[in-house]
């Protein structure tokens, strides 16, 4: 039944350098999704913005998770700071975002060191475990990859799938529909696209909006159009509903697995 699909709505980059941001998307959302969304949390955005568990932000995360919302661990500063030897990733994080793909490059000790000081923090905040783990930009090294079940991580994805490291296999596949405005051709495309993909019939549609996208009227108008559009024959869900169904154990890391990314901001 075409209700039985599912839309996955989630905000990015949820850390108090965007509190306004984030309150104004999370009412944009709500009207269509309620508190069947998820939060994606990055522990001290860009070195300076850090998250104080007795900060009234962190009772505001664990108020939120409370209701409901699903917390994602995002990275843990949301920069890159790796000297990306190789070509390939060089172009990739040159390429694909603003200096944000701060997982691509980090070894498998420094990655899963991250993880599990991201972690510790956001379930010390919320009280509950973290639902997964999205990497900046959907952008992930093998030493991530290694580190992600290292660490037992349940859910993770990227721009193409989501998958389940602690289980290595596959949850579902398909683009996610984001925005970006950082340029007017990277806004313009952005809306194209989101035009096209919001009426697939993909099992899983996912919609992720960005702090930056609030700014932008054209960009809040499309957001409400996908929501408004896709939740007429599909069913605000959780993540984890994707770990109740049974589905082939498919997932294989590849090097070119790692290639996915977002639109950056």
């Amino acid at each position: 039944m075409a209700r039985d699909r599912l839309l996955l709505a989630s905000i990015h980059d949820v850390s108090p350098r965007f509190e306004s941001e984030v309150d104004r998307l999370l009412d944009l959302l709500a009207p269509h999704v309620g508190s069947r969304l998820a939060m994606l949390v990055v522990p001290d955005h860009w070195a300076s913005s850090p998250l104080d568990p007795a900060s009234p932000f962190a009772a505001r995360l664990r108020a939120w998770a409370d209701a409901g919302i699903e917390m994602f661990l995002h990275g843990f500063v949301h920069r890159d700071d790796s000297p990306h030897r190789d070509l390939a990733s060089r172009l990739r994080a040159k390429t694909m975002t603003a200096g944000e793909g701060e997982f691509l490059g980090l070894s498998r000790e420094e990655a899963r060191e991250r993880i599990t000081r991201g972690r510790g923090l956001i379930e010390q905040i919320t009280g509950k475990p973290i639902a997964g783990f999205v990497a900046p930009a959907w952008l992930y090294g093998r030493g991530t990859m290694d580190a992600l079940a290292d660490c037992g991580v349940r859910i993770a994805e990227d721009h193409l799938r989501i998958w389940s490291p602690a289980e290595r296999r596959s949850l579902a596949r398909g683009p996610v529909i984001t925005w970006a405005s950082r340029t007017p051709a990277r806004l313009a495309s952005s809306l194209v696209s989101a035009a096209a993909l919001r009426r697939l019939p993909m099992p899983v549609l996912r919609v992720g909006v960005h702090p930056p996208d609030i700014r932008h009227p054209s960009l809040v108008g499309s957001i409400h159009r996908t929501l408004a559009i896709a939740l007429k024959t599909r069913r605000a869900g959780a993540y984890a509903d994707l770990l109740t169904a049974e589905r082939p154990r498919v997932f294989q890391y590849s090097s070119a697995a790692s290639a996915s990314s977002g639109r950056a901001k």
